[in-house]
């Protein structure tokens, strides 16, 4: 009776083991990726540009270098505004002189007037003279003020921050108004792909892509995921353009170019894992319950094993070699 019951159990862990070690072969629903190549382009590109004419002084940029918002990437010097300020100077001075001498002699003026001794016409004379003169000193520091701003204006300030991707000019370089002085990217960057027109209308705003480790990198990483923030609507060239955010750009140059997965829908498949195929002589095998081996033909590795093309059908069971 003893016997009976080991040699039950035996069979009953035999029949189990076959069990899992067998695989029913089903079809499921498998997404397709697309790989394109996305190039690294900045959300904006600022122009720092001269607001006067003169000469570069203090250069301190080149391609490449780091900016902050408002920092000074050089200066603009007009000789002509240091003598033009010096000239309203030499004229504040004499102006400054003759309200002194205005203001004296209205001051002599009116007491005589009180006297009696000066006609209300030569009051109203001394008056206008100090006025006048009043006037010009009023109108001068405004003209100064111009000449002052115009003079700061010669500093040429980051519109925002970033990485200089191009300095039109060098030091000593004579520039006029308008003239540009540096581009500059700013410091959010983008993937942007373009995907062909067939696949395109798989895509849209907020669907996740994988990104490849970067083309230079020393050291292997794992693909970045990534999300599509924009698609364009036209067509161009029979593409479509879209761009993928993703952090952590910073260390890319602009215009380098990473390959990217976007899904382009899903389709029945056949996957079955890697256990279950045999290598041999050049061709892969699998087992079936019945002991038969069949020749199969293997695509691409996909989450749960491996994608079969040809050789099963839907239902065969597989056993483990």
């Amino acid at each position: 009776m003893v016997r009976l019951i080991g040699l039950s159990l035996v069979l009953l862990l035999s029949a189990a083991s076959a069990l899992a070690q067998s695989h029913v072969v089903e079809q499921r629903a498998l997404q397709d990726h697309k790989a394109v190549f996305g190039v690294v382009s900045s959300v904006d590109r600022t122009l720092a540009r001269a607001r006067l004419g003169g000469t570069v002084r203090n250069l301190g940029i080149d391609e490449g270098s780091a900016v902050r918002a408002g920092q000074i990437l050089a200066t603009i010097v007009d000789r002509k505004l240091r003598l033009k300020l010096a000239a309203l100077d030499a004229r504040r001075t004499s102006l400054l002189a003759q309200r002194k001498l205005t203001r004296t002699v209205l001051d002599r003026t009116k007491e005589l007037r009180k006297k009696g001794a000066l006609s209300r016409a030569r009051l109203d004379e001394a008056q206008t003279d100090h006025d006048v003169v009043v006037a010009e000193l009023a109108a001068l520091k405004a003209e100064r003020a111009v000449l002052v701003q115009q003079e700061r204006e010669g500093d040429i300030r980051a519109p925002a921050g970033g990485r200089v991707l191009q300095v039109a000019v060098t030091e000593g370089s004579v520039v006029q108004p308008g003239e540009v002085i540096a581009v500059i990217a700013a410091d959010r960057y983008i993937l942007r792909i373009r995907i062909p027109e067939r696949h395109a209308r798989y895509i849209k705003a907020g669907d996740p892509v994988r990104i490849a480790e970067r083309g230079l990198a020393t050291a292997p990483r794992t693909p970045r995921q990534g999300t599509i923030a924009k698609v364009y609507p036209e067509i161009e060239g029979g593409r479509v353009t879209a761009d993928v955010s993703v952090e952590g750009m910073g260390d890319y140059f602009v215009g380098e170019r990473t390959r990217v997965w976007v899904a382009t829908g899903t389709r029945n498949a056949v996957v079955i894992p890697t256990g279950y195929l045999i290598n041999r002589f050049g061709l892969t095998y699998a087992r079936l319950k019945s002991g038969v081996e069949v020749v199969v033909q293997t695509g691409g590795g996909v989450d749960g094993g491996i994608e079969i093309l040809s050789g099963l059908e839907t239902g065969d069971t597989l056993v483990r070699p």
